[in-house]
């Protein structure tokens, strides 16, 4: 007889408090607000914030992509990018759609401070390019990859998918609680994934979701700490919390597992941010000394925040002619600061150095 695992009646926010502050959990909650907090402030010493933003959002584009099976390699991606290339490999156009909702998402609570319901299916339609919306037929059911059987099946009835989201919202935005907001963020990353409120894009609209609130929490100012690094490394367990605590009601595991990823995602993006720092002072230095005619402080800053660099930037960025550029960038070649790459019609310069940090 074909086994489906029973539908459990999804629970409403918040579980109680016992459940959710256990010593351990507590002082793993300590731990992890602290590297948050550290990342926060050595974030703040990188001149050019956008560098870091869209150094750091494309790696997670990537990664949060890869835990879906879709697979891009970053001189696919930054390519793309830099030349819109319309035939790009399905692959690459997801993460580039996922990266557009990231900066979708940090618009909208830069300026309201607060996400809604539609601006959660805003994000996800970024995500998937279509507008599918909200499920609203049911049959919708979580298969292991491997053996094809169902590990769980999410609410199916549309109202009560929009009562548990309109639910998960309130908390979602509620701001000031004596909670510690990170294992809100871990109760709410659950909640969320367990609506599964869309047909495709769940996962990868939770992810961004965690980032978001982070920083309507001020708890980073921009949208740098992404777990899904973290969540590929340890992806078997991530899903098996999933299911234990969706069938045992537990939830002390899998809030640990959560602030463990915080911590950890914290800790390695500092020393990212540490080694991306240390590059730009070193490449001022280089630049200033072995091509002093082209130095601009601007010209470097722009390398860096766009690690495939092509003339039309740096005629744009800097306010010059396409020949300037041309001698700038190929000078540049010329000490070892760029490595230029014919694609098509166009050669693009890429910083090394930057892209190895990047790729850690």
């Amino acid at each position: 007889m074909g086994h489906t695992t029973p539908f459990l009646r999804l629970e409403k926010l918040p579980p109680s408090r016992e459940q959710v502050e256990t010593i351990a959990i507590l002082r793993q909650a300590n731990k992890a607000t602290a590297a948050l907090a550290e990342l926060k402030g050595i974030a703040k010493t990188i001149p050019n914030q956008a560098m870091l933003i869209n150094a750091i959002v494309l790696q997670e584009a990537r990664s949060s992509s890869e835990i879906e099976n879709i697979i891009t390699t970053q001189d696919e991606l930054y390519t793309a990018l830099t030349i819109n290339k319309i035939n790009s490999s399905p692959s690459t156009k997801e993460v580039i759609n996922y990266r557009k909702a990231i900066f979708e998402g940090f618009n909208l609570v830069q300026n309201q401070g607060y996400l809604s319901i539609n601006d959660i299916v805003k994000i996800q339609q970024c995500l998937v390019d279509n507008a599918a919306g909200i499920r609203s037929i049911p049959g919708t059911v979580l298969k292991n990859d491997s053996t094809g059987e169902v590990v769980y099946t999410p609410p199916q009835d549309k109202l009560e998918i929009e009562d548990l989201l309109s639910n998960f919202i309130a908390h979602y935005n509620e701001g000031e609680s004596d909670l510690s907001p990170l294992i809100r963020m871990a109760i709410l990353h659950y909640q969320f994934e367990s609506i599964h409120p869309f047909y495709d894009g769940n996962g990868r609209a939770g992810r961004i979701l965690n980032i978001l609130y982070l920083i309507i929490n001020r708890l980073i100012d921009i949208p740098i700490l992404y777990l899904s690094s973290y969540i590929i490394e340890h992806k078997s367990e991530y899903y098996r919390l999933l299911n234990f605590t969706n069938k045992s009601g537990e939830w002390g595991d899998w809030i640990l597992f959560m602030l463990q990823a915080v911590e950890s995602t914290s800790q390695q993006t500092i020393s990212k941010i540490n080694a991306i720092r240390n590059l730009l002072a070193d490449t001022l230095d280089e630049v200033q000394r072995n091509a002093p005619k082209i130095y601009k402080k601007e010209l470097v800053e722009l390398l860096f925040e766009l690690p495939y660099s092509k003339i039309d930037f740096v005629v744009k960025r800097l306010s010059v002619e396409r020949k300037a550029a041309s001698r700038y960038l190929r000078e540049l070649e010329d000490i070892g600061i760029l490595e230029s790459h014919k694609v098509g019609r166009e050669t693009l310069y890429i910083n090394k150095r930057l892209v190895e940090i990047l790729k850690g």
